[in-house]
């Protein structure tokens, strides 16, 4: 094995990878997990392949190379759905001027076969470092994270982790985390004719609104953190009425809270119950959180200070990024369910976030095969021998 990245086979593998359809919903990791599980087998490592629930699956992958620390490379093997607006086949790997296209080329199949690349030199090289090299490869990232919940539940020792992400090759070291509480605002059924006869819950529902919307603006908002910026609540969803002649009895409202670092979940459920509260007494709406959706999971930082940080900088600095960062993310990914167990860790990855889950998602060739360097070195960094 080389101790430098072999190209081709990295598009090779990329291809094969993408053409593996892994939508999520449903998911469909098994052939995925089955072609990464083989991957990692040629290169010496010891891989599981685990079902963590019918038809969804992780991928666990260990190298042991002596007394040392414990270092994990993870990303997810689902994507989002294709959808429509693609000029070719999502599934049919593509090169144009220097760009992959496809879908998971940045998110985050790409990535994945960077970490693979990286692990086979390390693999390769393992005179250059000591401890326990890992690659955790998970399903479900895309909707609920459950199979990073389901491989921290088991509470793995892990020092340090690489978390792949498209952040163009820049040093991540903070994401925000979500809460989605569904809402059900009551009313009471009558004949639209009558409307007098009953209680409008679409009404009430927009009394709520307003105060949500005030809360997000006067409290929310003014939380904020150095890396990823404001919390923020707001309204992405509403479903009311049942008929188009029937005042509607209830409706129901989908919040979306994104906490940063340092916000307390129960402090967060405690607000909401609060707000509910607020439109009873104000208002008279009589409303509940029937159901909280699936999420990613909470909001997490890896202080900028410590040593996997100024690691991951230093191997982005020294391949090419002027600014490494660090930065934080908008939204949420894997680092917090890492951050749980214990480990301190970053996310790193080839591709820009603002083509993720878009047609014609695409990571750039120097980009892709650059994170594979970048990896290694950090990895290296983290298990000096």
């Amino acid at each position: 094995m080389s101790h430098t990245p072999d190209i081709a086979r990295m598009k090779r593998e990329l291809a094969e990878l993408i053409a593996i359809r892994t939508e999520n919903p449903p998911g469909r990791e098994a052939d995925a997990a089955v072609y990464v599980r083989d991957l990692l087998l040629s290169a010496g490592f010891a891989v599981d392949i685990v079902e963590y629930k019918p038809g969804r699956f992780n991928v666990e992958a260990r190298l042991d190379n002596g007394p040392g620390p414990v270092f994990a490379f993870n990303t997810h093997m689902d994507t989002v759905p294709a959808g429509d607006g693609w000029s070719s086949d999502p599934f049919t790997l593509r090169e144009v001027d220097g760009k992959l296209y496809g879908r998971g080329a940045c998110d985050c199949k790409g990535p994945l076969i960077s970490m693979v690349e990286a692990m086979r030199m390390l693999a390769s090289d393992r005179s250059a470092w000591s401890g326990t090299l890992l690659g955790v490869f998970v399903g479900d990232e895309e909707i609920a994270s459950e199979g990073a919940k389901f491989y921290a539940a088991g509470k793995p020792k892990i020092d340090f982790a690489v978390v792949g992400e498209p952040t163009s090759n820049t040093t991540f070291a903070a994401h925000k985390g979500s809460l989605r509480p569904v809402v059900r605002v009551h009313g009471q059924a009558a004949h639209s004719g009558t409307p007098h006869l009953g209680e409008n819950a679409i009404y009430r529902a927009g009394q709520l609104l307003s105060l949500i919307e005030a809360h997000h603006n006067e409290v929310v908002r003014g939380r904020t953190h150095p890396l990823v910026g404001e919390a923020s609540l707001t309204v992405t969803r509403i479903s009311g009425g049942h008929a188009d002649n029937v005042v509607p009895y209830a409706c129901d409202l989908l919040l979306d809270r994104r906490m940063v670092p340092g916000e307390d979940e129960a402090a967060v459920k405690q607000e909401f119950a609060d707000l509910l509260a607020l439109a009873h007494t104000r208002f008279g709406v009589r409303a509940e959180i029937i159901d909280y959706k699936a999420t990613t999971g909470g909001a997490t930082e890896t202080a900028i200070d410590s040593a996997i940080v100024w690691a991951s900088m230093a191997a982005c600095r020294s391949h090419g990024i002027a600014n490494p960062g660090p930065f934080g993310f908008q939204g949420g990914c894997d680092l917090v369910h890492f951050r749980q167990i214990g480990a301190q860790g970053t996310v790193i990855g080839p591709g820009d976030l603002s083509v993720a889950h878009k047609p014609d998602e695409f990571v750039p060739v120097d980009e892709f095969v650059t994170a594979s360097l970048i990896y290694r070195d950090v990895a290296k960094s983290m298990l000096q021998a």
